[in-house]
């Protein structure tokens, strides 16, 4: 019994560690480690976008495309926009809650919109129309 109980806690940590590191996509350029130990994150840019009036993350309707999920320096969001304007962005709910999302990232210079949290996913450019994906 003793085996099984330490296998079933294995498992289940497993699946709570898949879980926590699933959030983050791995080789998203806009998160750097840097040599002091800080960690320095990217978010998409706004000169020269084409900016509408800041859709609050607290309006109900305002992620009616799907949430925009953002690695900011307060770690990661779920956003109404993929630039993380003050107030668009709220604390993420991957995990818990079941919802369309796209996983706005950078790679090779280039800021994309991934289906999933994987840069091996279906990943467009974020001047692209894409489709969210329950998750």
């Amino acid at each position: 019994m003793k085996l099984f109980g330490s296998f079933v806690i294995g498992a289940v940590l497993a699946v709570a560690l898949g879980n926590a590191y699933a959030q983050y996509v791995k080789g998203n350029e806009a998160v750097r480690s840097l040599a002091d130990g800080t960690t320095k994150v990217e978010t998409p840019p706004t000169t020269g976008a084409l900016l509408a009036k800041p859709c609050p993350a607290s309006q109900a309707g305002c992620a009616g495309g799907g949430w925009m999920m953002v690695e900011t320096p307060q770690g990661l969001v779920e956003c109404t926009e993929i630039f993380a304007r003050p107030g668009t962005c709220r604390t993420s709910t991957f995990g818990a809650e079941k919802r369309s999302r796209l996983w706005i990232v950078k790679s090779k210079g280039q800021w994309l919109q991934c289906q999933q949290p994987d840069l091996d996913s279906k990943c467009v450019s974020t001047k692209t129309l894409a489709i969210a994906v329950v998750q």
